[in-house]
């Protein structure tokens, strides 16, 4: 089924006429004391009644398509009063950009773990007469599919990635990556209604209830693991600094073992977390 225009016409000269002929018509009933006057008069207003009913309104951003007697006509999309074949069936499908936010969907994401996703999606009708003749209720059936290609999308990707040095999407860091590809892979579905997908985007993304606070205290930790690798690198390059000046300038000569126990020291002081009580030594460094 493909979108196709049909005829019409000025919609107001056509109401204009069917008016005139219905009291043109009703007129001859009235006036008329001949049979065949009276006839014509009912024949008149026949005539307007079948001209009324070929009238149409058309508001902006809306298609009205037609039916007669079970075929398929065509669609009327330029807004207005319109006149077209009488005694068609006239149904509207809006074209107007539309939006709906998916149910809270609990999805197995790719490693397994229970997440919980949802997502709106912005819409709008491409071919009104797919949408009404090739799929039963087009709006179930876009809230139907996009909810099944939110749940592919999520059960194809990670929650996250922990910190690895992959170079694979997640779906809490590439929001914008999965997004473009919900709104692919929800275009492929919802052809078949003659629907265009402007934008999907998860708007709802967490961890089941059941597992959240073991992902918190995990997400935690990794949290933690990577402050202290850039405090231990940050504490490597002073002490390796400090060494080096003190050679340059000799200040000090230090052995192997001094120099051991210096990295020692300077390694605690700066890596602990708590504040360290300096010592002084009073004798012999040896």
């Amino acid at each position: 089924m493909r979108e196709k225009s049909v005829f019409k016409m000025n919609g107001f000269a056509a109401l204009i006429l069917a008016l005139l002929c219905i009291i043109f018509g009703v007129y001859l009933l009235v006036t008329g004391t001949e049979i065949p006057g009276k006839v014509a008069g009912v024949f008149v207003v026949l005539l307007g009644l079948i001209i009324a009913t070929s009238l149409t309104v058309v508001q902006p951003n809306e298609a009205k398509v037609l039916t007669f007697f079970g075929t398929y006509l065509g669609v009327i999309r330029d807004q207005g009063l319109w006149a077209t074949i009488p005694f068609t069936f006239k149904r509207s499908v809006s074209l107007r950009v539309t939006n709906f936010n998916s149910e809270k969907l609990k999805v197995n994401d790719l490693e397994g773990n229970p997440i919980e996703i949802a997502a709106v999606v912005v819409y709008k009708v491409r071919d009104a007469a797919k949408a009404l003749f090739d799929v039963e209720n087009y709006k179930n059936f876009i809230q139907i599919q996009s909810e099944t290609g939110i749940r592919h999308i999520a059960s194809t990707y990670a929650y996250d990635s922990f910190g690895t040095t992959e170079n694979t999407l997640t779906l809490r860091q590439n929001s914008d990556e999965v997004a473009d590809v919900l709104v692919s892979d929800l275009q492929k579905r919802l052809e078949v209604a003659g629907v265009d997908v402007i934008e999907a985007r998860i708007m709802h993304l967490a961890y089941s209830s059941e597992i959240a606070s073991a992902m918190l205290q995990r997400q935690q930790a990794q949290a933690v693991l990577s402050a202290r690798k850039v405090i231990v690198d940050g504490a490597v390059g002073l002490v390796k600094a400090a060494i080096d000046q003190l050679a340059e300038q000799e200040i000090v000569e230090l052995d192997e073992e001094k120099k051991a126990q210096m990295v020692n020291n300077l390694m605690v002081a700066i890596v602990s977390e708590k504040g360290t009580q300096p010592i002084i030594n009073t004798g012999s460094i040896y």
